[in-house]
């Protein structure tokens, strides 16, 4: 259990604080304890629902990155719940893009950059593309 808690406090970068209370640490901090906490247990599938929603951008932008990072390293199959459109579409191999209620699957879009992914991916003009693609068919959902 020592060797497990080691090795996971050390893949999501929380090495030296493993004796501070959850006040202590920084939003991020939180989120990657949480994270390391959930593949710990060794799932098949890690279910993360609006994981950073309650960070400010800058973190919330480092934390995707970190999560990639994190990814490369565990090889988990991840079902990322979002509403941030540049979130899915820098961290997903695949985005479901639900309607509204009932919630149905209206279009899977396929993101066809490699990993790793930079932060500057988001700058790239397909990936400003495929992101103004989802607003299109969220706004037209939102219409009906």
């Amino acid at each position: 259990m020592k060797q497990r808690t080691e090795y996971f406090t050390k893949l999501v970068g929380l090495q030296g604080f493993e004796r501070h209370f959850p006040a202590e640490l920084s939003g991020g901090m939180q989120q990657r304890t949480n994270l390391a906490r959930a593949l710990a247990a060794d799932p098949v599938v890690l279910l993360m629902d609006e994981p950073f929603a309650a960070l400010d951008a800058q973190t919330r932008e480092f934390m995707q990155a970190e999560l990639l990072k994190i990814w490369a390293e565990a090889l988990k199959t991840v079902l990322f719940i979002t509403h941030q459109i540049n979130e899915a579409v820098y961290l997903a191999d695949r985005v479901a893009v639900l309607s509204s209620r009932p919630g149905r699957l209206k279009k899977v879009f396929q993101i066809p950059f490699g990993r790793p992914r930079t932060l500057g991916l988001k700058r790239d003009p397909k990936f400003l593309e495929i992101e103004d693609d989802i607003w299109k068919l969220i706004e037209e959902e939102e219409r009906k």
